[in-house]
């Protein structure tokens, strides 16, 4: 398959284009930092742009470098983001508030705008994967510009899987689950007077743990950008905790339903009386 995958260059980007390298797939990795060493290590399979995704400029230059070596891409995969402005959300500094947004909602949008020509061309059904998580399925105190812009990934995949229905073209999001990568680092630094005592105490449970699963997310992935996935679209899944491998025998259950989606639930949902 030919790939591209943002955020690259370290976390689980970085693990997901090792995987997926492994593996004999064609990927193009779009990272802020330099990625000479995978590109030694992997010379035929393994080719970067310098690209903030958070800008349109940038994304575009890389659409254009890509379109001038692959006739398709097979599947894209967005998985840079940043935590950015952390603390609470009255006294945040505004400008930084509007970046870290950026940084997580405009890049993941950016990224699927400028290749979705490309999917078009793709031989069997494009496949996008874009990373959520991080409190939107719920509040996440402190850390209101990284959950809005997860939250809003969320909704920005559902829409456009509505849009494109009839298309092939299918598009998830998927939260990783809670594992130790430099945003868990992040959070350490800060510590609790800037995170909070709850996040803060969370991180450090985490670390002390070893994390959640990275094969998890990473196998998530690999069976969501397969012919495996073909049809399933529009759904928030959570790699640790849902099914996932499993979803193509439960969609005629799932099909028509807000299952693996954002909903507002009334009293009427969960049976309950109301006057």
């Amino acid at each position: 398959m030919n790939i591209v995958l943002t955020g690259s260059s370290s976390g689980i980007g970085r693990a997901l284009c090792e995987r997926l390298l492994s593996k004999g797939h064609l990927v193009w990795g779009l990272a802020r930092s330099d990625q000479s060493e995978l590109a030694q290590k992997y010379p035929n399979l393994f080719r970067s742009s310098r690209c903030d995704v958070s800008s349109w400029e940038q994304v575009a230059a890389a659409v254009a470098s890509v379109s001038a070596q692959w006739s398709h891409v097979d599947a894209l995969v967005t998985c840079a983001g940043s935590q950015g402005e952390i603390g609470r959300a009255v006294t945040a500094d505004p400008s930084a508030w509007s970046l870290t947004v950026r940084a997580n909602l405009d890049a993941t949008y950016y990224s699927i705008r400028g290749f979705h020509p490309l999917l078009s061309l793709a031989p069997s059904r494009a496949k996008v994967v874009c990373f959520s998580g991080g409190g939107a399925s719920k509040s996440r105190p402190n850390f209101t510009a990284y959950a809005a812009a997860k939250t809003a990934i969320v909704r920005l995949v559902e829409t456009i899987a509505e849009e494109e229905k009839e298309s092939r073209l299918d598009i998830n999001a998927l939260a990783p689950g809670a594992i130790n990568t430099r945003l868990t680092e992040e959070v350490l630094t800060m510590g609790p007077e800037v995170v909070g005592a709850a996040e803060y105490d969370t991180a450090v449970r985490q670390k002390k743990s070893g994390g959640g699963s990275m094969d998890k997310a990473l196998d998530a992935v690999e069976w969501l950008i397969s012919r495996a996935s073909d049809g399933i679209s529009g759904r928030l899944l959570s790699a640790p905790w849902d099914p996932i491998a499993k979803l193509k025998d439960l969609m005629p259950t799932v099909e028509g339903k807000d299952i693996y989606m954002l909903r507002r639930t009334t009293p009427g949902d969960l049976g309950l009386k109301w006057s």
